[in-house]
């Protein structure tokens, strides 16, 4: 068969752009994927109780930009979410990012009260302040306090994301849980949140049904890119892999998740609580805090991060050191020998943490480049 596209990956790079180029361009695509599902990450499923989960750990859609919003309507109807997240802190829950609530959730009422004018006057109200930052306050009482939330929140739980502690990554990862001087108990204040109505597999399905467009499951593109003509590919796997690990294999981190079915109509009171300091796992999710779904049980996720072997764990988070981003523009470099006829896009593609609106955003501003072919 012939193709206009190749597009190696199903997920958010792979299927927006698919949607795109044959809707838009009126070209046709043949998308593969080494899975046996679309969706990348973002796949859903009914597991054998009828409850809907997140495959590969919870994905709560938010965005403030109303382009990418507007375009994921099309596949979707929206149910109105807003991710709550508490963490277990000396046997108590509070909610994180750690805000104004957190400070009287701990601290006697007085003190609490103190440390909140401190942190107002300091900083303002309805800032997000970097822990880091925070630990380099000159007030006596903020930098103990500091001291407190990097110890019982931060510290523990990046030791075990990452195997690193917040001092080793890059500001952008420490950046993302901030200490947020609100009582905005919400863990993202974007815009637009919310989850999709019908799960995020259906808005797949619903975005790749196009005539010009095909999708093969199961298949590793290098078992079909000789077998099929096309003009041009957008590959959205592991940079390194593309290009047979030629300067060695670019870090990442991966996940290992335990779904457990509950005979409880709730199991926790928010859709996550993190464990930053006890236990092996990080977290747990309850996927109908997130869906809404009606059902008499509950299924939870626990989660445990692992180191990522090529071959046999999922590339889940690039890991953000000086190192690892030399080693990626080696590759980024090697891209420039092919021309315009192979494309790179994706948090694989291009070694870097995505948002999902992210994602799409990336997708849609190189199919901007791409109509102009």
């Amino acid at each position: 068969m012939k193709f206009d596209w190749l597009i190696v990956g199903a997920g958010f790079t792979g299927a927006v752009l698919a949607e795109r180029i044959a809707s838009q361009l009126d070209q046709k695509v043949l998308v593969v994927d080494v899975r046996d599902h679309i969706g990348g990450n973002a796949y859903d499923y009914y597991d054998e109780h009828g409850v809907l989960v997140h495959k590969y750990g919870p994905h709560i859609f938010h965005t403030n930009s109303r382009k990418v919003w507007d375009y994921l309507s099309q596949f979707t109807e929206w149910r109105p979410y807003h991710h709550r997240v508490l963490a277990s802190v000396e046997g108590k829950l509070v909610p994180v990012p750690f805000n104004l609530n957190s400070l009287y959730a701990l601290f006697p009422p007085k003190y609490a009260e103190r440390l909140e004018e401190k942190l107002i006057c300091t900083y303002g109200f309805g800032v997000k302040v970097p822990i880091l930052r925070l630990r380099e306050a000159e007030d006596k009482e903020l930098r103990f306090l500091a001291d407190y939330i990097y110890k019982n929140i931060f510290y523990g739980y990046t030791l075990k994301q990452w195997e690193l502690k917040p001092e080793e990554l890059d500001p952008s990862v420490t950046g993302r849980v901030p200490v947020y001087i609100s009582r905005d108990d919400r863990y993202f204040q974007d815009t637009y949140q919310g989850m999709p109505k019908h799960g995020y597999t259906v808005m797949f399905q619903r975005m790749l049904a196009h005539k010009n467009i095909k999708v093969l499951l199961n298949t590793d593109f290098r078992e079909v890119e000789n077998e099929v003509h096309f003009n041009r590919m957008i590959y959205t796997g592991p940079i390194d892999a593309f290009f047979d690990y030629t300067y060695g294999p670019l870090p990442y981190r991966s996940l290992r998740f335990e779904f457990e079915y509950k005979t409880l109509a709730r199991f926790q009171k928010v859709g996550q609580v993190n464990y930053p300091s006890e236990h092996n796992y990080t977290r747990i999710t309850e996927f109908k805090h997130l869906t809404g779904q009606k059902h008499h049980g509950t299924t939870v996720a626990i989660e445990y991060p692992q180191a990522h072997i090529p071959g046999k764990t999922i590339p889940y988070y690039p890991i953000p050191k000086e190192e690892n981003r030399i080693l990626y523009e080696l590759y980024k470099k090697e891209t420039q020998n092919l021309g315009r006829r192979v494309f790179f896009a994706g948090r694989l593609a291009d070694y870097k943490y995505y948002n999902m609106d992210q994602a799409v955003g990336r997708a849609l501003m190189l199919f901007g480049e791409i109509s102009k072919l």
